[in-house]
């Protein structure tokens, strides 16, 4: 026989013998024959669960404290730093720039050619200035130890 028919040979027994029910001796059987009790259907029982009887006119006052206790409630964050008068120009040119580009784009004005260079100056001028002075360098408040320097 070839693997292939021992094979197409073994499943038809598993498929002819699928609905027959195992017969087990006793001594296979892995608990004691007194645990062997016939199944008996159980009827469930009728229990009536009230729920508890309370006034709904009175809040639980617990339970209202147990929710005001696990609620966070963040700190007010601290006020914005004040912008000196160079960093205040600076955002000024940041934006006042391209509006007056976008502005005067919408409104059809012609504008000259010294408008435009004066526009795009300020832009990148003030972008540059505002990079400038965002510094990389360690706070001033850190103190000598830097801790570790790689």
């Amino acid at each position: 026989m070839t693997p292939q028919s021992d094979e197409d040979e073994v499943w038809r027994q598993i498929v002819a013998s699928f609905n027959n029910t195992a017969e087990r001796d006793s001594a296979d059987q892995p608990w004691p024959d007194s645990e062997n009790v016939p199944a008996e259907p159980v009827e469930p029982s009728r229990r009536i669960v009230k729920p508890p009887e309370f006034d709904d006119d009175e809040p639980d006052d617990e339970a209202a404290r147990d929710e005001d206790e696990e609620h966070y409630v963040p700190p007010p964050p601290p006020p914005l730093p004040k912008l000196d008068l160079p960093t205040k120009l600076a955002w000024v040119a940041l934006f006042g720039g391209p509006a007056y580009l976008l502005i005067a784009a919408m409104a059809e004005w012609h504008m000259e050619g010294w408008a435009l260079f004066t526009a795009v100056a300020a832009f990148i001028g003030g972008f540059v200035a505002l990079v400038v002075r965002m510094g990389d360098g360690p706070p001033n408040d850190s103190g000598w130890d830097d801790g570790a320097v790689l």
